[in-house]
């Protein structure tokens, strides 16, 4: 991803982006039940870097794993590249945490530039203060080892009902995290940007009072053209 296409993704909306990879017959690119624990941060912006878990078997599973410095949720925490976007397969299971917060401030501290699970994570009061992205389905307690097994790094995963392939662009904002193949990330960060100006120039005139039949879509003679002079009154 180009620093370009990474500027863009930072100034649009995880919506905008749903409606330009809709057009282009993406339907699913939208992480399901995943959730900011801080609002207020810019947009999270970087490539797939994703780990999975699996079902834990007790046998393979005992907390003494964590000995091991190859263990696949240590060495993802150490190796998830700066400016990427750590994306964990929980298996949309929350009742035991994908990673704490220990980890998560590992990763902040690395320059990630965030993570995302369809679990949980749990110490989320603390993860919540940190200045860092950070999406899951909802809190929880339990550490990962009573339920999951981390199996995988950098292969591809499902996370919150959509594929995620490493290399993928992540762009999650106050709302929602959206996945862009990485192939046409750089057409949809620019139709993004341009469909953002078109909606702020809409809700403009939605606030001052018109109504939005001809305005949006731009149906009516002359909205365009109207479009046209605010943007360059702007400088849009």
């Amino acid at each position: 991803m180009s620093e370009s296409t990474r500027q863009q993704l930072m100034g649009v909306s995880a919506a905008t982006l749903c409606t330009a990879l809709f057009k282009r017959g993406l339907r699913n690119q939208c992480l399901q039940d995943v959730h900011p624990l801080r609002a207020g941060l810019p947009n999270m912006v970087g490539e797939a870097y994703t780990l999975r878990y699996i079902p834990a078997r007790e046998d393979l599973n005992p907390i003494s794993v964590f000995n091991d410095r190859a263990h696949p949720q240590r060495k993802a925490v150490e190796e998830c590249p700066p400016g990427a976007v750590l994306v964990i397969d929980s298996r949309k299971d929350a009742r035991a945490a994908s990673a704490g917060g220990i980890l998560v401030s590992r990763l902040m501290k690395r320059g990630v530039a965030g993570v995302v699970t369809d679990g949980g994570f749990r110490d989320s009061p603390d993860i919540a203060r940190l200045d860092f992205p950070a999406y899951h389905q909802r809190p929880s307690s339990p550490t990962n080892l009573t339920l999951h097994q981390a199996i995988e790094i950098n292969g591809p995963i499902g996370c919150g009902d959509v594929a995620v392939f490493p290399g993928d662009v992540v762009v999650g904002d106050a709302e929602s995290v959206v996945v862009i193949p990485a192939g046409i990330a750089d057409e949809i960060a620019a139709e993004a940007v341009e469909m953002t100006a078109f909606e702020d120039f809409v809700a403009e005139q939605v606030m001052a009072g018109r109504s939005i039949l001809g305005l949006y879509p731009p149906t009516e003679p002359g909205t365009r053209e109207q479009f046209a002079t605010w943007r360059s009154a702007h400088g849009r």
